[in-house]
């Protein structure tokens, strides 16, 4: 069951063009920015750090970001965890990657699925993280191209795809 909490006085802002699933659940200092879409069993917790989810962005099933800043037009994959981590626009977090404690994602960026990323990392844009632990290597011109042509489906697609899920999202 989800539901939005507010913590010690700081309730989650949800824009008007945003979907939140009824079934995640955001705490304290979060902010869903317009035509973002938080699937379901997603956790947002803004206890001890904010939690802010750029336009465009989308944060899949039983992803749990605690204290995480996402860029504009990100994909985070079902099963991700972000801890105190920030990801830069138009990157994308793969199914159960971890990205850990003061870790940057640089924009443009992919974070492969079931990578695990230590503390104090910083990935440079344009790269691409894969492994456990990440090594972290350069896009090549066939991964800019698949990133371009995914960021694009993900950015329209699925904020199409969560207003069509109507009441998912109420």
């Amino acid at each position: 069951m989800g539901g939005s909490y507010d913590f010690e006085g700081t309730e989650p802002e949800i824009h008007d063009d945003a979907h939140v699933s009824g079934e995640a659940t955001l705490v304290g200092d979060v902010s869903v920015e317009e035509d973002a879409s938080v699937w379901p069993g997603v956790v947002l917790r803004g206890d001890v750090a904010p939690v802010r989810i750029g336009e465009e962005s989308h944060v899949g099933d039983n992803a749990v970001l605690h204290g995480a800043t996402v860029g504009d037009r990100v994909m985070v994959g079902h099963g991700a965890i972000l801890n105190d981590a920030e990801v830069g626009d138009g990157a994308l977090v793969g199914f159960n990657a971890t990205v850990n404690t003061d870790v940057t994602v640089g924009g443009e960026s992919i974070v492969a699925a079931g990578t695990v990323i230590p503390d104090e990392y910083e990935i440079p844009p344009e790269s691409f993280a894969r492994g456990v632990p990440a090594r972290v290597t350069p896009l090549s011109e066939t991964d800019v191209d698949a990133a371009e042509t995914f960021e694009e489906f993900s950015s329209g697609e699925y904020t199409d795809l969560a207003g069509r899920h109507g009441d998912l999202f109420e």
